[in-house]
């Protein structure tokens, strides 16, 4: 009886244990499923987490390089202004100076009459004023006649050089000289100094200081000087030559016209 018991015993504690083993092995399963779809789980929540990263890198690129090409157009943008700023100064520039070409042009149909007046007025007046220096002058003058035929001489020039012409001819008016020359007196020709005083008067003087006369501008000859003027006549030719200290020296002078 006892050891039917053992055996029974022993043998229900091996089913037991059996019946546990199993019961084990079939809560196993289940507990494993369940560790792998958490491990799946991970791993693409993991692969989803870099893919986000990734894409929010992206976007941190691209929204700095929006930036960049952000500052970049208004860069330009200014720049474009500034350089348009000076195309429209350039443009302006360019108006006025043809403008003043145009007014160049409209001034030399102006200037070119103008300065064939001055050289007409300039030759009669030469041939009007008293006779000094009389071959100096009228040579000038002819050099500006044919000066403004000439088409190697600027306009500039030419109006220059008439403006020397009359500064020329309005210094003879302040100043005193004394040139040599020959003075034709009844057919006979006597080598003399003529001595202007300005335009005031002219006078001539023989060499040997003996002899001297005054140009009469009403009958277009020559005066004799009394023989008391010689001396004072003799020291404005010194004067003017350099020759003497300043000094004051009387001499007649042709008589002021009349005003009409």
């Amino acid at each position: 009886m006892s050891k039917v018991s053992n055996k029974t015993k022993i043998a229900t504690a091996l089913i037991g244990a059996l019946a546990l083993a199993g019961s084990n092995l079939v809560i196993a399963d289940p507990l494993s499923d369940a560790q792998k779809a958490d491990a799946k789980i991970h791993a693409e929540a993991a692969t989803s987490q870099k893919k986000v990263d990734k894409y929010f890198d992206q976007a941190q690129d691209m929204l700095f390089e929006y930036g960049s090409v952000a500052d970049e157009r208004e860069s330009l943008k200014s720049y474009n202004d500034y350089v348009a700023g000076l195309v429209a100064d350039q443009e302006a520039t360019m108006k006025s100076i043809q403008d003043d070409i145009n007014g160049v042009d409209a001034l030399r149909q102006g200037v070119v009459p103008l300065m064939f007046k001055m050289v007409d007025a300039l030759e009669q007046f030469v041939a009007l004023d008293l006779p000094f220096n009389t071959e100096v002058r009228v040579e000038r003058v002819e050099n500006l006649k044919n000066l403004l035929n000439s088409a190697e001489v600027t306009l500039a020039e030419k109006y220059r050089l008439i403006l020397d012409a009359y500064s020329i001819e309005r210094e003879y008016g302040f100043s005193s000289n004394v040139k040599q020359g020959q003075l034709q007196l009844d057919g006979k020709e006597v080598l003399v100094d003529f001595f202007n005083l300005g335009r005031v008067a002219l006078y001539a003087m023989s060499l040997d200081q003996k002899s001297a006369w005054m140009y009469n501008d009403e009958t277009k000859g020559w005066d004799q000087l009394e023989a008391s003027s010689l001396r004072e006549l003799t020291k404005g030719i010194r004067m003017a030559r350099k020759q003497g200290a300043p000094d004051l020296f009387s001499l007649p002078i042709p008589a002021a016209e009349a005003a009409q």
